[in-house]
């Protein structure tokens, strides 16, 4: 049955108005998004669709829009669309973190991290530069590999902290397999590097380590 057939308390969009996002399913949430269905399906079944075909919301808007066109019903409009809405979530919520920003513990930052570097399929090195402050300078990605590892070169992290004028940093990197365990290769890493950047008096305040959807501080089990 089409969603225009439904009585209006039961259709997403009025639902949504009446009583908030939070009433709504994700399939319906979903409908939100896609307004139409095709013919035999309607938006809502489109979005149980999509979810079931993926295992979950969060693997579903992570893929890739040629993934998500080889679901049924799912063409290339919708699968822009599902795009658009990852990307606008995430720049909403990066936004509190923007350049000047102060981190004032590592919780803001492990959210901030956890948008960047959650979704990615290769392991990413990246660096949260701060002033003396700790006020956000800039978010660079550094060293990127196969889902083994990443090879993290130090002269290259001194070199963009003194290019960044930074005075701290937080060392971040994702586990692709989605475990935010940290290795002993994690930890041994973040030694070398928190000496190297000693040396020219920028403190590692923490190394973050995202899997799915979890972030590992370092500095909070001891081992900074």
């Amino acid at each position: 049955m089409s969603i225009p057939s439904w009585p209006r308390p039961e259709r997403p969009r009025e639902k949504l108005c009446a009583l908030g996002a939070d009433a709504l399913s994700n399939p319906e949430l979903l409908a939100c998004l896609f307004r139409t269905g095709v013919r035999g399906s309607s938006a809502v079944d489109l979005g149980r669709r999509l979810i079931a075909h993926f295992g979950g919301l969060r693997a579903a808007m992570d893929a890739t829009p040629e993934a998500v066109m080889e679901v049924s019903g799912i063409g290339l409009a919708r699968s822009v669309q599902l795009k658009a809405a990852r990307s606008l979530a995430e720049r909403y919520l990066q936004e509190p973190l923007g350049q000047g920003t102060m981190v004032s513990d590592q919780s803001c930052a492990a959210d901030f991290v956890r948008l960047r570097l959650g979704g990615r399929r290769q392991e990413v090195f990246a660096c949260l530069f701060l002033d003396s402050q700790h006020s956000v300078l800039a978010f660079d990605e550094l060293f990127f590999g196969t889902i083994d590892g990443a090879n993290v070169h130090p002269r290259e992290v001194v070199r963009r902290a003194l290019e960044r004028n930074a005075a701290a940093v937080i060392l971040v990197h994702n586990h692709p397999s989605g475990v935010a365990e940290p290795s002993d290769a994690d930890v041994r890493v973040t030694q070398r590097l928190t000496d190297a950047l000693a040396l020219f008096d920028v403190k590692v305040l923490d190394h973050l380590v995202v899997g799915a959807g979890e972030v590992v501080s370092l500095a909070a089990r001891g081992l900074l």
